[in-house]
């Protein structure tokens, strides 16, 4: 295949998906922040203490119920309807065996938390929701191999819209810790629902060894490395739930859960739009390489300034949202976003590998992201603070992310100072454009007679403005071609196409 026929019509899918999975991410980003603002608000600092004990054991087993295969399917050049069938089926009896193991579990939890008795029904009812989230991930990976991801985004949009509704009913009146957990509950079912009645796929009745051994290899090491990733990003509630109390858990807890709206969001946007298109490329290295340098470029261009600037603007950010309430979290939450930078380039490089089957590497990333997340807690926990452990784990994602950066160029044939010189212009520029909106937090004395709130709106719509306006002027004069390409694709090339 030549360059030039990297045929527009791949092209195109490509623009649409990473057109609708930047709707999906900005639309549910925006519910969830608004539902989020409102249990923040209303609920005390103990109940998403309480909650945040069981996301934990939540999150490791939703990663048992898919065991990889999901990400083995998109990796798959050409998957077939025996491979969907068998890992639907695979992924459903492995959710009902996790499940009633920790049904009966619920009380050792209880126990490990301080006998918090409370934990055994919330537990046990908030673990459903990985049973039905388990339900849809074929469904949603079959629209994602097709790089069709618009149902995807609809069903999102819909099941935080019913969630956000019910958890905030529950909330007003009175239900504490049940809010967060119904919520949860009514999301997965909803998105499943959803994808189930307009995903235009239902399973057979057939379960095939084949198909098994084929996505054997590849389900298998992206679950051990999904292990260990998991296993790093939840293991400082653990310790912060068993070694501090639910309320430090709870500060703990809103700060991670706001940082990760920015560097989640984009993770998904790039794995979702990219790595589908770069398994095709899997036997083409230099489109590959091209593909790569391109996705290089624009992930810096969306990356730095938003986590860099959200990062500067937290605490206006926190005032305006929270008032004063949530002021502990707000040196968590800024260290947190930068780090954030550094798990979505990690994230990034992970995708590389996993597009060309490097599955084992992977792995070894994952091995070393570990062995260096425990060595900061060992480092900063006798410190007896939680932002000591926080600045631990980003300086863990430091180092972690220059290994990978080795690992990955070394991997795929595509040298370090290419893949450095690649991000650097888009991060100098965000430098830039942080420290102009930095500076307008000297105007702060001056709106000390306002309410936290009100100064806090208006301090963040002038850092914002700042901010935006420097980057994207900045942009235009040097220019970036990323600015181009992203504004000609917003204001262009879907205008008067269907999609």
């Amino acid at each position: 295949m030549s360059q030039d026929n990297a045929t527009p019509s791949l092209k195109l899918r490509t623009a649409r998906t990473l057109k609708w999975n930047t709707i999906d991410r900005f639309a549910t980003q925006v519910l969830y922040a608004l539902v989020g603002l409102v249990l923040a608000n209303v609920l005390p600092q103990a109940d998403f203490g309480v909650v945040g004990v069981l996301l934990v054991f939540q999150a490791f087993a939703i990663l048992f119920v898919d065991s990889g295969f999901g990400a083995a399917l998109l990796q798959r050049k050409e998957p077939t309807e025996e491979d969907y069938c068998t890992v639907f089926w695979f992924n459903l009896g492995v959710s009902l065996l996790v499940y009633a193991i920790l049904y009966f579990c619920a009380p050792v939890i209880a126990h490990v938390f301080h006998d918090n008795l409370q934990l055994i029904p919330l537990s046990r009812v908030m673990f459903l929701t990985f049973v039905l989230n388990g339900l849809s991930i074929v469904q949603t990976n079959r629209l994602m191999k097709r790089m069709d991801v618009k149902m995807v985004a609809v069903a999102n949009v819909v099941a935080l819209t019913v969630s956000g509704a019910v958890g905030i009913a529950l909330a007003l009146t009175g239900f504490g810790p049940w809010a967060l957990v119904w919520q949860s509950v009514v999301l997965a079912g909803v998105k499943s629902a959803w994808l189930w009645i307009t995903g235009g796929w239902l399973p057979r009745k057939g379960f095939y060894i084949t198909s098994l051994k084929k996505i054997w290899r590849v389900g298998l090491s992206v679950f051990s490395s999904s292990a260990l990733n998991t296993l790093c990003l939840n293991i400082y509630s653990f310790i912060i739930g068993i070694y501090y109390n639910f309320s430090s858990l709870g500060v703990y807890t809103q700060a991670d859960k706001w940082s990760k709206m920015g560097s989640a969001s984009i993770s998904q946007i790039l794995t979702s739009s990219f790595v589908p298109l770069l398994s095709k490329f899997q036997d083409e290295p230099d489109t590959f390489h091209r593909y790569v340098g391109k996705i290089n470029r624009f992930t810096a261009f969306i990356l730095f300034p938003v986590m860099l600037g959200v990062a500067a603007v937290g605490m206006p950010l926190f005032h305006t949202l929270f008032g004063t309430k949530w002021d502990e979290a707000i040196p968590l939450f800024q260290i947190l976003m930068v780090r954030g930078i550094f798990i979505v380039l990690i994230s990034l490089y992970s995708n590389y590998l996993l597009s060309l089957g490097y599955a084992r590497r992977i792995f070894s990333v994952e091995l070393i992201k570990d062995a260096l997340i425990i060595g900061a807690i060992f480092a900063t926990i006798w410190f007896g603070s939680v932002e000591a452990l926080v600045w631990g784990q980003l300086a863990a994602s430091v180092i972690t992310y220059i290994i990978v950066l080795l690992i990955t160029s070394r991997a795929i044939g595509y040298n370090t100072r290419r893949m450095t010189a690649d991000l650097l212009p888009s991060l100098l520029i965000s430098l830039v454009a942080t420290a102009s909106a930095l500076a307008l937090l000297l105007i702060q004395n001056h709106l000390a007679a306002m309410s936290p709130r009100l100064s806090g709106a208006i301090l963040l719509a002038a850092m914002l403005g700042a901010g935006c306006l420097v980057y994207l002027a900045v942009c235009r004069v040097v220019r970036l071609p990323e600015l181009k390409e992203a504004l000609g694709y917003a204001a262009g090339r879907f205008r008067n196409r269907k999609s």
